[in-house]
């Protein structure tokens, strides 16, 4: 490639105005700027060299002011010693000059002459000529490829050994120099040598010369290899409005696979090509993911950050987040029930905090109600009442360890509740999340996250939690659709439940199908047994090994005493089918605010059911039966089912996806119709349970639930994150601003305001007085009054 000057830039320009005008004003941009280049690295070049040629001059002076002092002082003061005669001490002698500074006098005289001659060099000029084309080749060359270093080098030494010519040449003219005038010499030599160096590898790493270099790359550069990230085109913009606004189309009843089908209709065409457009050739391999809504992700995610563009949080975004430090991580788990009151979430989060807990990689809080003496007259069973919190987190602590074995080390904590007659059931009275401190506040498991929150009016979950995960036990809607009005009821209710849930949680844990379909979730089994069940059933198994009876009783249903807990289902399939159990007697065990009603109708319709008080289902009075019926279809998972397979027994039960998890269980025998129910009985009656297998068994245990736990909430990723991100590849969350984060911020601000209405509250079922706790929890709790707590100023 050969440079013209800006003359024959001109004239080339002007030759090709024949082309398009859009070709003519590029070329004569590029051309201009090289040509402004080309100028500052002359100029800069001379700039050095006039330095050198200033410095080497300098040096040359000072050495021939010393050699000219030499010179004169050997002439007119010659080294001389006094001749020492006998008589020297009374006549002075004259002074007698050496003989080698005689023969020293006409070299100095004929060096002197030579020096002093106009046409004397001491060393020749320095002629560094740059051979600027070589240099134009040598940028124009690396715009392909690298410099060959081998070439300049080569170059440099034949320059190097003419200069040594030269000056073997003047030394010759001169003769044999003294020694110390050589030494001198031999350092200019050196000097010049590394001078020149300097300047040439100056040249070479000038910024200057880069920016050029850069710039003929840049103009070079063959634009099919430019990897500038393409905007989004209409159907991706299209694909992304319709996913992220699921949370509104889930409001209006719309499918979430409608809408997913609705996407990978949009972005199907170019599944195959959505990454390869936008992520650099090392990372193709990553278009190997099935999930269209990962590759949109990351799509999206590019071309954000091909902008420069980084999300630092939505509208609706809290900063005040607990930060996560290296120490160890915090737990709370916050549920709707506790112990005395033996139902599933006052027993399964009890189970859980203390397995968390006993992994030790992360502090536990259980967050449980307390309730004043009032109403736990009306809840805890027997009259068991405690008169202050520390009474009843001792109680909690020895049921606990007398069932699990080990001492569990985490921290029990109270929030004010309050007792409904009418939903059976406790409802949170003040903001729950201030029972937790803020520097404790890391990560939530909401057991009921619907329940906690229908009339919650506080801090959002998700915005004082790093991570919150809620977990489904109820299905309302099923006991809903019971009640009057159950229909618009459950409209209503499902809809709340998916506006609450999707507002305060960042993963939702579904026990069961039977549950409602809600935002965020995914269905997977995390509750266990109960250790000591376990251990009935390893004896049960013994015994049977040993040729003993196991079993002296035949069948039995355990439950609250309540029709939704499956009383309607029972009573209904004895009745129809009374002549085809005839001899089978069921023993019923429950207390409950429905117990009067159902033994009386038990007693009209004449059924062989003999009702007894409920008691624990570990109480030795129920080991010895061998058939648990359990006919419930408004359970989620029922843990009665559970405890009954892990003691081996037969479980005869309904085909609903309450049941899914049992069904691996040998022992599980389901039915889909009334007849198939008499059929079961019937077979389960004539046959011998089968012992339990170690995985089995393993199966149903707390160890395998809290390991299930931890890989559905993803909790796992969380606890090993601590707080960093990895940077291997494109991250979502920093650069993709979502949508979704939007609408649940708003959803989560409109029930804030509506909550905080008394007229609204008491509308949709509220207890009065529970937006705030009152004065008797202050007492029990040792609680700033709510005035005192969040005081409203200037009303």
């Amino acid at each position: 490639m050969n440079f013209k000057p800006p003359e024959a830039w001109s004239a080339s320009s002007t030759v090709a105005s024949s082309g398009s005008s859009s070709s003519i004003v590029t070329a004569e941009k590029a051309l201009s700027f090289i040509s402004k280049g080309w100028r500052e690295v002359r100029s800069s070049a001379d700039a050095d060299l006039q330095l050198l040629k200033n410095r080497a001059n300098s040096f040359k002076n000072l050495a021939d002011r010393e050699l000219e002092n030499f010179i004169n002082s050997a002439s007119k003061s010659p080294f001389s010693v006094p001749t020492i005669t006998a008589s020297a001490t009374l006549n002075p002698a004259p002074y007698v000059e050496i003989d080698f500074v005689k023969k020293l006098q006409p070299k100095l005289s004929e060096i002197r002459r030579a020096y002093s001659s106009p046409d004397f060099r001491f060393y020749p000029r320095p002629q560094i000529k740059i051979d600027l084309s070589a240099i134009k080749n040598a940028i124009v060359a690396e715009v392909g490829e690298e410099e060959d270093e081998e070439y300049e080098k080569e170059r440099f030494r034949k320059w190097g050994r003419m200069r040594f010519k030269e000056r073997e040449r003047e030394e010759w003219q001169f003769g044999e120099f003294w020694e110390p005038i050589k030494t001198l010499k031999s350092r200019l030599r050196e000097l010049e040598h590394k001078s020149s160096s300097e300047i040439l590898e100056g040249i070479k790493n000038s910024e200057i010369v880069g920016k050029f270099k850069s710039s003929l790359k840049s103009i070079c550069k063959d634009p099919n290899e430019s990897k500038e990230v393409p905007p989004l085109d209409v159907p991706e913009l299209l694909a992304c409005l319709v996913r992220q606004s699921s949370p509104l189309l889930d409001q209006l009843g719309i499918n979430r696979g409608i809408s997913d089908k609705i996407v990978e209709s949009l972005c199907g065409k170019r599944k195959s090509q959505l990454l390869l457009r936008s992520l650099p050739a090392g990372e193709s391999s990553m278009i190997e993911s099935e999930n269209i809504n990962d590759e949109l992700d990351l799509r999206i995610a590019s071309v954000l950050q091909s902008t420069g563009h980084c999300h630092e949080g939505g509208f609706w975004s809290d900063f005040g987040k607990h930060e996560v430090s290296d120490k160890m991580r915090h737990v709370a788990i916050v549920t709707t029930a506790s112990l005395p009151w033996m139902t599933g979430t006052a027993v399964n989060p009890l189970f859980r905090a203390a397995y968390l807990a006993n992994s030790a990689k992360q502090n536990v809080t259980l967050l449980v109600p307390w309730l004043c003496r009032s109403d736990q007259e009306l809840v805890y069973p027997n009259n068991l009442t405690f008169s202050s919190p520390e009474e009843q987190e001792s109680y909690i602590r020895s049921w606990l360890e007398e069932r699990i074995g080990f001492k569990a080390d985490f921290k029990i904590s109270f929030y004010p509740g309050k007792f409904s007659k009418a939903r059976r059931s406790i409802i949170p009275a003040g903001d729950t999340s201030q029972f937790i401190s803020s520097k404790d506040a890391d990560i939530a498991i909401l057991e009921e996250p619907e329940h906690l929150n229908w009339y919650h009016h506080g801090k959002r979950w998700t915005d004082k939690f790093n991570h919150v995960v809620g977990i489904v036990h109820t299905n309302y809607l099923e006991y809903i659709k019971r009640e009057k009005n159950g229909a618009l009821q459950a409209f209503l209710v499902k809809h709340i439940n998916n506006w609450v849930v999707r507002a305060y949680c960042h993963k939702v844990l579904r026990l069961s199908a039977a549950t409602q379909e809600l935002p965020k979730s995914v269905i997977c089994n995390v509750h266990g047994v109960n250790p000591k069940f376990l251990r009935i059933g390893e004896k049960v198994a013994a015994e049977k090994e040993r040729g003993e009876q196991t079993f002296s009783k035949g069948a039995y249903f355990l439950g609250k005493m309540v029709w939704a807990k499956g009383y309607k289902e029972l009573i209904d399939l004895l009745a129809k089918h009374k002549k085809d159990l005839d001899g089978f007697n069921l023993d019923v065990y429950g207390n409950g605010e429905d117990a009067h009603e159902v033994q009386s109708t038990a007693k009209r319709l004449n059924l062989n059911l003999n009702f007894l008080k409920g008691r624990d289902h570990a109480d030795d009075s129920l080991q010895g039966y061998k058939i648990f019926v359990n006919p419930s279809v408004s359970d989620v998972l029922c843990t009665a089912t559970a405890e009954a397979l892990a003691m081996g027994k037969f479980v005869v039960c309904a085909d609903h996806p309450s049941n899914d998890f049992f069904r691996a269980f040998p022992n599980c025998l389901t039915y889909k119709t009334p007849e198939d129910f008499v059929a079961k009985v019937k077979e389960a009656m004539a046959n011998e349970p089968q012992p339990l297998t170690p995985e089995q068994r393993y199966h149903l245990s707390w160890e395998a639930a809290t390991q299930r736990f931890m890989e559905y909430s993803e909790l796992d990723k969380v606890l090993n994150s601590s707080g960093r991100s990895s940077n291997n590849g494109l991250t979502k969350s920093a650069s993709l601003p979502n949508l979704n984060e939007m609408v649940d911020g708003g959803l989560a601000f409109a029930h804030y305001c509506l909550t905080g209405n008394e007229f609204l509250r008491l509308c949709t079922g509220a207890i009065p007085g529970t937006r705030d706790y009152d004065k008797q929890h202050c007492e029990d709790l040792h609680l700033l009054p709510p005035q005192v707590e969040n005081p409203i100023y200037g009303w």
